[in-house]
């Protein structure tokens, strides 16, 4: 019988790895993230160690791009779901996007380096498109289901959906420039924009 080569150790060495390759992205860039120096920050003797839990750079920049998507969406799918009505979930959706950028403004900007790099071609890029294409559709049954409520007025409900993750994106995209971005009046200001958008 084969052992599974993930063991509860190797699992954690690997995490461990991607926390010092976060770090290393957000020092140095995606770019000067290589395995020599995420070794240097992680103490480890040998860059063979990195080597030996990811077959290469790219497969490293995934498991970020993963973790960072992950956690976010453990982050927000929980205090939507907390919500009973559709005008609350969205609400909730807005202000837990905005809360997790300002908890885990780091990992933000290591996403957007990494999407926007060379490699963020490949299986990072692949990650984010498949949740934004989720979050689409999440957000679209939310508005409609608003409506058959009689919480929202009438409008299109793939246009809004665009809209209210464009709004939440482009906060990412002025996080990304700005690391010591106030995001309280951003969260503040989205919530009320989309409220007045989608209320009858």
């Amino acid at each position: 019988m084969q052992v599974n080569r993930r063991t509860f150790t190797n699992e954690a060495r690997r995490a461990q790895i991607v926390e010092h390759a976060i770090a290393t992205i957000a020092e140095l860039g995606c770019a000067g993230a290589s395995f020599v120096q995420i070794a240097k920050r992680a103490g480890l003797s040998s860059t063979r160690l990195i080597s030996y839990h990811f077959a290469g750079r790219d497969e490293l920049m995934n498991e970020v791009a993963r973790k960072v998507l992950a956690d976010f969406f453990a982050f927000v799918h929980p205090r939507v779901e907390a919500q009973t009505t559709a005008a609350g979930r969205l609400r909730a959706f807005v202000e837990a996007n905005v809360d997790f950028m300002r908890a885990h403004r780091t990992y933000l900007q290591v996403l957007v380096d990494i999407l926007g790099s060379a490699g963020g071609a490949g299986g990072a890029s692949t990650q984010a498109s498949s949740i934004a294409a989720s979050d689409l559709a999440a957000i679209e049954e939310l508005l409609r289901e608003g409506q058959r409520d009689g919480e929202f007025r009438q409008f299109d409900t793939r246009v809004m959906a665009v809209a209210v993750l464009a709004l939440r994106n482009a906060v990412i995209g002025r996080l990304a420039a700005d690391p010591d971005l106030d995001l309280e009046p951003y969260r503040r200001e989205l919530v009320t924009l989309i409220e007045l958008a989608t209320r009858k």
